[in-house]
């Protein structure tokens, strides 16, 4: 049995976003691979026409994605919370990993972070930075809370690539 990554798409494009970062997922998703043995990771995400290219990279560097159907809010934004999504995927697939890691910073999770560490199985909670993650989360994880940002410089993008676009 391997470890899951439960990815909140949507909560790590706008924390890079906000603090200006290129990452590179495909180094994203080695690392993941890498430093937490994962095999399998869903990247949870609002499912738009236009970013149909972005959809097709993050699959071809590994991830499985899971879409959720976007609403148009009356000020022209657009609204994917994929929280209850994340929360139903590792649930139903509990008895499939030995760990999850869950990468996001949104205290909405800590329900799922407090189950998944009292029956252990939880490996790590990666949050982009401090800034960028609640403190629910951070106690609910008893100390299995890692920062991306200390991994900046290893996986930053070099190259633009295609990305998804939120017209």
């Amino acid at each position: 049995m391997s470890n899951f990554a439960f990815i909140d798409g949507q909560n790590l494009y706008k924390s890079i976003q906000e603090l200006g970062w290129n990452i590179d997922l495909r180094k994203f998703r080695i690392h993941l691979k890498e430093s937490y043995k994962v095999s399998t990771a869903y990247y949870f995400i609002g499912y738009l026409d236009t970013n149909i290219n972005f959809y097709e990279m993050l699959e071809r560097f590994g991830y499985t994605l899971v879409y959720k159907e976007v609403m148009p809010l009356k000020d022209g934004t657009i609204k994917g919370n994929v929280d209850s999504e994340l929360v139903l995927k590792a649930m139903i697939d509990f008895n499939k990993y030995q760990k999850a890691i869950i990468v996001s910073g949104d205290g909405d999770y800590a329900c799922l972070v407090k189950y998944l560490e009292a029956n252990n199985k939880l490996k790590m909670v990666i949050a982009l930075t401090i800034e960028f993650s609640s403190v629910l989360l951070r106690r609910a994880c008893k100390g299995r809370f890692t920062y991306l940002n200390e991994s900046k410089e290893k996986l930053e993008r070099i190259k633009k690539e295609a990305e998804p676009r939120n017209d």
